[in-house]
C-alpha cells in the first residue's frame, strides 16, 4: 500500500482560527463585567485565553492529521500563541496595570525567542519569551511581566523567560553563546515596537557584525558535543528527532549560521544569498517538512514533548505518516528508512554550508576544529596533481575538471586513506553533488580498482567507506549496498541501520587485523595472519546483509554478492568464496549458540558445510565482527567462548582431512577418552563419572571438569542427599551452578522455575545422569542485565541456593514446581515497550541434527519464566532434557532443547510430535497479545510484525 493521496488543504488565516480583535473585546467585557472583583475578572480572562489556545491547537491537529504537514502545523501554533500573548498583554496593560500617561520607563517589548522566535512551535514546545525593558529599575514593567507569566503558567504552558534591558541583552549575549543564539532568533510579538527595533539594531551593530567566525566555530563545536551526547551515529534505530545527528537541531544550526552571517531569517533568501543552490534548498525544505511533521505527530500522539522515536511509537507513527506494508517491507521499516535518508540529507546540507563558508573565508579555524575550515595559505599540490593538501585535509585541485575524470571521485578517498588526511568539506560536497555519476563509474576499470583498494585498505577502510556512504557515492557505485542504506529492522536486537552496522563490522575486522582486540579476541587475532584471502573477507562483510528485505537474507544475499563481485572484476573462485561467506554468515553463530557442540553430529555437519580451514578462519572472523557490530551489550564472553569451542573442535576435524560422521565420532571419542582417563585417576570419582557419555567430556573444558570432580568428591565424602555449588566463570560472562541430586521426574522443570523466580536467566544447561541414577546438571546463569548472576552480590546466590534446597528437599518435584512456575511466569503480558512487536511463534523439530536426541527449537516472545513453562511441557509429555541452549535476540527468545523420551530414545511418534507442538505454541501464545502498546491516555497504538532477520 502506498501513502494515500490527500486533497491539499486551503491555507489557514489566523483570524479564522483565533480572532484577536474579538478575543480582546471579550477580555475587556470580562474586566468590565467583574469591575471591582479582580479575582473573578482574572478567572474569566483565563478561561477565554485557554479557550483560544485550545481551539488553535485543535485546528492545528486536525489539519496535521488531514495532511497539512508539520511546517503548517508549527507556524499555526506559533501564530495562535502570538494572538493569545498579544491579547493577554493588552488586557494586562489596559485593565490591570494601566499606565494612563506612560513615562519613558513605562515601556515594554514582548519578544519570542527560540523556536517560537522562528515562528515554529511543536505542540508541546516551551514558550520562550524575552521581555525587553528600557531601564533596569522599571517597576511597572516588572508588574506586567509577573502578571503575564502567572497567567501563562495557569494556562498550563511551559514558559522559558528572561527580562533584560538592551544593554543587559548585549552583555549576556556577548558572554554566553547560548544566549547569543537565543537573541539571534528574537522576534517582536507585542508591546513597544520601537524598543524592539532599537534592540535589533544594537545586536547587529554591536555584537553580530565582525564576530561570525566565533559564532560559527561555537555552533559547530556545540553540534559535535550534542551528537556525542545522543550517539555519534545518525543511524541509531530509536533516534532523537530533535537533538540526534541529522535531526531538527542540525537544520536549526544551518539556519543560525546563515542568519548570523547574512542577516536574513527568511529561508527563501538562502538561494539569493548564495548559501544553497536551488536543489539544495529543495532538499532543505523537504527535510524540514518531514522532520517537523514527525515531531508534531509525536507530540500530539504522546501528549508531551517526546523527541525520541521509540519502538513502541514507530508503528503508530508510520500509520499516521501514511505508510503501508509493501511485500517484505513493513510500513514501520519503510517509514524509518525514509527518516534515516532525510537525516543523511541534512548531513549533506551541513557539508555544503561548510564548503560555502570556506570558500567565502568567513572565519579562521580556531584550534580544535581546524578540520572544518581552510587556512588562507596556499594549498600544497600532492604527487597526484588532481589533489591538494591544506592543513591535513585533502581537496580537489581543479573541481571544475572532475567531470572529465570521474575516477577522481573515488581516488580522493583512496589518497585520503593512504596519506591519513581528512576530507575537505568542499571536496566532500562536490562528491555528494556528483554521486549519481557512480552508475557510470561501475564500468570504469580504474574506478573499480580504486574502490577495491579503499574497501580492503590495510589502514582504515571503515572510515573511507563511511565517507563514501555519507556522500551518497557508495550506494550508487555498489547498488546492492545502496538498497540497504538507511534500512532498519523492526526488532530490539539491532541498534543501527543495516548500512551503519555493516561499516561497524568492517571496522571490527580492521581492528582484529591490526591486533587492537587481541585481549578480547585472542583466537581471531592469532589466526588472522593465516588467512589467505583477506580481500574476500572485507568484501563479504561489505555485502553480508545486502539480501535483507528480499526474502531469505542469506540466499538472496549470496545472489546479490555474486553479481556485485563479478561486476567488480573478481575471478570465479573469489566470487564463489565471497558468495559462500555471505550465504553462510549466520551459520557459525547459530550452531555455537543453539546446538550442542559436544555432540559429534553437530561438528560433523558443520565441518561438512564449511569444508576447508580457510573458510573456517574467514567465517570465524566474519561472525565475530558481525555480532560485535550489532550494538552495545550484544557481544559477551559467553558467545566468545562458544565460538572458540566450535572453532577448535571443527579445526581439529578439518585438519584430520575427513568430515564424515564415523571419522569425526572416532576422533572426538578419542579426545573424550583422553580427558576421561586424565580425570578418573581417583577411584571414587571414577565410579561416578565413568558412565557419563562422551558429550560430557567434550562439552566442558578441563578446568570445568576439575571443578566438577572436586565438588562431586565433597558430596560423596559427606554422603549428602543433594549438593549445590557455584562459581564465577568470567571467561564466559556467567555464573556456573552445579546441581547433584537423585534424578526424578520434574527435576529440570523445578530447577528452571527456581532460577526464573530468582531473576536468573539460564543461558546454557547441560543435563547428565550417572549410572547410579544421580542427576548431574550444570547451568550457566546471567542476570537481567546480561552480567554474571550474583556478580559482586553473593547474597543473590545465597538466596537462590535457599530456594533450590527447598525444592530438592521436597518429596515430589512435580508438586513443588507448579506454584514456583506460576510465580516465575506471572508476568506473561509484554511490557508497553515490547507490545509494539507482533511476534509469530515458531516451533521446529529436527530428528536429523543429533545422533540420539530430538532437537526442538522454540522461538517466540521472551519473558520471565518462559524456560520454566517450556520445561514443564517437556515433563508433562514424558520427555527428558539432555541439554538446553538459550539464545535471546532482543524481544525474541530462540531456545534449542535436546530431548529423549523416558526410554532414552528420540521422539519419533507423529501424534506425540503434533501434541508437543500444540502445547509449546500454547505456552508462547500466553505472552502474546493482539493489542499494541498504550499511552497514559489509554489510547491503543498500532503494532507491527517483529523482524526475525539477524
Amino acid at each position: 500500500m502506498n501513502k494515500p493521496k490527500r486533497t491539499p488543504l486551503k491555507p489557514w488565516s489566523i483570524e479564522a482560527v483565533v480572532d484577536g480583535n474579538r478575543l480582546r473585546v471579550q477580555l475587556s467585557a470580562a474586566a468590565l463585567d467583574h469591575l471591582g472583583d479582580e479575582k473573578a475578572a482574572r478567572a474569566r480572562a483565563l478561561d477565554l485565553l485557554k479557550g483560544a489556545l485550545f481551539r488553535g491547537r485543535l485546528i492545528a491537529q486536525e489539519r496535521l492529521e488531514s495532511g497539512a504537514g508539520g511546517l503548517d502545523c508549527s507556524h499555526l501554533l506559533a501564530a495562535v500563541q502570538d494572538q493569545v500573548i498579544s491579547a493577554l498583554y493588552d488586557f494586562t496593560t489596559t485593565h490591570v496595570f494601566r499606565a494612563r500617561n506612560p513615562t519613558a520607563a513605562e515601556r515594554l517589548s514582548v519578544c519570542a525567542t527560540g523556536g517560537y522566535g522562528r515562528n515554529s512551535m511543536a505542540p508541546s514546545s516551551d514558550v520562550d519569551l524575552m521581555f525587553v525593558r528600557p531601564i533596569k529599575d522599571a517597576s511597572w514593567a516588572e508588574s506586567v511581566i509577573e502578571y503575564m507569566l502567572y497567567m501563562l503558567w495557569d494556562m498550563g504552558l511551559k514558559v522559558g523567560h528572561a527580562s533584560r534591558t538592551i544593554s543587559e541583552c548585549l552583555r549576556a549575549a556577548r558572554e554566553d553563546m547560548t544566549i547569543r543564539t537565543s537573541v539571534l532568533e528574537t522576534r517582536f510579538v507585542c508591546g513597544d515596537k520601537l524598543l524592539f527595533r532599537e534592540l535589533e539594531i544594537r545586536l547587529r551593530k554591536d555584537l553580530f557584525d565582525g564576530t561570525a567566525a566565533d559564532f560559527v566555530a561555537a555552533k559547530l563545536a556545540e553540534r559535535d558535543n550534542r551528537h556525542r551526547r545522543t550517539g555519534e551515529s545518525r543511524y541509531m534505530v530509536e533516534p532523537n528527532i530533535k537533538d540526534g545527528k541529522g535531526g531538527l537541531r542540525d537544520l536549526h544550526t544551518l539556519f543560525w549560521i546563515a542568519k548570523y552571517i547574512h542577516g536574513t531569517d527568511d529561508v527563501s533568501q538562502f538561494v539569493e544569498k548564495g548559501i544553497f543552490s536551488r536543489e539544495d534548498m529543495k532538499h532543505f525544505n523537504q527535510a524540514a517538512e518531514f522532520l517537523w511533521t514527525v515531531r508534531c505527530h509525536l507530540h500530539f500522539l504522546t501528549g508531551r514533548a517526546e523527541e525520541r522515536l521509540t519502538f513502541d511509537l514507530q508503528p503508530e507513527m508510520a500509520r499516521r505518516m501514511g505508510y503501508g506494508d509493501r511485500a517484505d517491507n513493513p510500513a514501520v521499516e519503510r517509514f524509518m528508512k525514509r527518516y534515516f535518508l532525510v537525516t543523511k540529507q541534512v548531513g549533506s546540507l551541513t557539508r555544503i554550508l561548510s564548503a560555502r563558508l570556506e570558500l567565502d573565508r568567513q572565519k579562521a579555524a580556531p584550534r580544535g576544529i581546524s578540520r572544518f575550515f581552510a587556512s588562507p595559505q596556499k594549498a600544497k599540490l600532492l604527487d597526484d596533481p588532481r589533489f591538494v593538501e591544506d592543513h591535513g585535509r585533502i581537496g580537489f585541485a581543479h573541481p571544475d575538471q572532475i567531470a572529465d575524470d570521474l575516477s577522481a571521485l573515488i581516488d580522493i578517498f583512496k589518497m585520503a586513506d593512504e596519506l591519513d588526511l581528512d576530507m575537505d568539506p568542499s571536496a566532500l560536497a562536490r562528491v555528494t553533488s556528483m554521486a549519481a555519476k557512480g552508475r557510470i563509474m561501475r564500468d570504469d576499470p580504474k574506478s573499480v580498482a580504486s574502490f577495491l583498494a579503499v574497501a580492503t585498505s590495510k589502514k582504515d577502510p571503515a572510515r573511507a567507506l563511511g565517507l563514501l556512504n555519507e556522500a551518497g557515492l557508495l550506494g550508487k557505485f555498489v547498488p546492492e549496498f545502496g538498497r540497504i542504506v538507511g534500512q532498519t529492522q523492526f526488532n530490539m536486537y539491532h541498534h543501527f541501520t543495516v548500512d551503519e552496522h555493516t561499516l561497524r563490522g568492517i571496522a571490527n575486522i580492521s581492528d582484529i587485523e591490526h591486533g587492537r582486540l587481541s585481549k578480547e579476541l585472542p583466537v581471531s587475532t592469532e589466526l588472522f595472519p593465516r588467512i589467505a584471502n583477506r580481500r574476500a573477507l572485507y568484501l563479504a562483510m561489505l555485502l553480508h546483509d545486502v539480501g535483507k528485505g528480499e526474502g531469505d537474507q542469506q540466499i538472496e544475499g549470496a545472489k546479490a554478492a555474486t553479481i556485485a563481485c563479478r561486476r567488480l572484476g573478481l575471478d570465479a573462485e573469489e566470487v564463489d568464496l565471497v558468495a559462500w561467506l555471505v550465504g553462510h554468515h549466520l551459520i557459525m553463530s547459530e550452531v555455537a549458540q543453539r546446538r550442542d557442540i559436544g555432540d559429534p553430529k553437530t561438528i560433523t555437519d558443520f565441518a561438512a558445510t564449511v569444508g576447508t580451514l580457510e573458510r573456517l578462519r574467514l567465517l570465524l572472523v566474519l561472525t565475530v565482527a558481525d555480532i560485535r557490530a550489532v550494538g552495545p551489550g550484544v557481544w559477551n564472553d559467553w558467545k566468545a567462548q562458544l565460538l572458540r569451542d566450535l572453532y577448535k573442535l571443527t579445526e581439529a576435524t578439518l585438519r584430520g582431512g575427513r568430515s564424515d560422521e564415523g571419522f569425526v565420532r572416532r576422533q572426538l571419542k578419542a579426545q573424550a577418552d583422553e580427558r576421561r582417563a586424565q580425570a578418573l585417576i581417583d577411584p571414587i570419582l571414577a565410579e561416578f563419572f565413568t558412565s557419563l557419555e562422551d558429550a560430557y567430556w567434550l562439552g566442558f573444558d578441563t578446568d570445568q571438569q576439575k571443578w566438577h570432580g572436586a565438588e562431586v568428591a565433597k558430596a560423596l565424602h559427606e554422603e549428602a542427599p543433594f549438593w549445590l555449588a557455584s562459581r564465577p566463570a568470567p571467561s564466559r560472562g556467567a555464573t556456573e551452578v552445579l546441581v547433584l541430586s537423585p534424578d526424578q521426574p520434574g527435576l529440570f522443570a523445578a530447577l528452571t522455575a527456581v532460577f526464573a523466580q530468582a531473576g536468573a536467566n539460564v543461558i546454557d544447561a547441560r543435563v547428565h545422569t550417572s549410572k547410579g541414577g544421580q542427576a548431574f546438571d550444570v547451568f550457566a546463569l546471567q542476570d537481567q542485565s546480561g552480567a554474571a548472576f550474583g556478580e559482586g552480590r553473593q547474597d543473590a546466590v545465597d538466596r537462590l541456593f535457599i530456594r533450590l534446597r527447598a525444592v530438592l528437599a521436597s518429596d515430589g518435584k512435580q508438586n513443588a514446581v507448579a506454584p514456583l512456575a506460576q510465580q516465575a511466569s506471572s508476568i506473561k503480558k509484554p511490557t508497553n515497550r515490547t507490545a509494539a512487536f507482533a511476534i509469530e511463534p515458531v516451533i521446529m523439530i529436527d530428528n536429523e541434527g543429533a545422533a540420539f536426541d530430538t532437537i526442538v527449537e522454540v522461538s517466540g516472545r521472551d519473558r520471565p519464566g518462559l524456560l520454566a513453562d517450556l520445561a514443564q511441557v517437556f515433563e508433562d509429555e514424558g520427555l527428558n532434557v539432555t541439554s538446553a541452549h538459550i539464545d535471546s535476540v532482543g524481544e525474541r527468545a530462540t531456545d534449542a532443547f535436546y530431548l529423549r523420551d523416558r526410554g532414552g530414545l528420540k521422539l519419533l511418534d507423529a501424534r506425540r510430535i503434533t501434541v508437543l507442538k500444540e502445547r509449546l505454541i500454547g505456552v508462547l501464545a500466553e505472552a502474546e497479545t493482539t493489542e499494541g502498546p498504550s499511552l497514559l491516555s489509554r489510547r491503543k497504538l498500532a503494532r507491527a510484525r517483529a523482524s526475525s532477520r539477524r
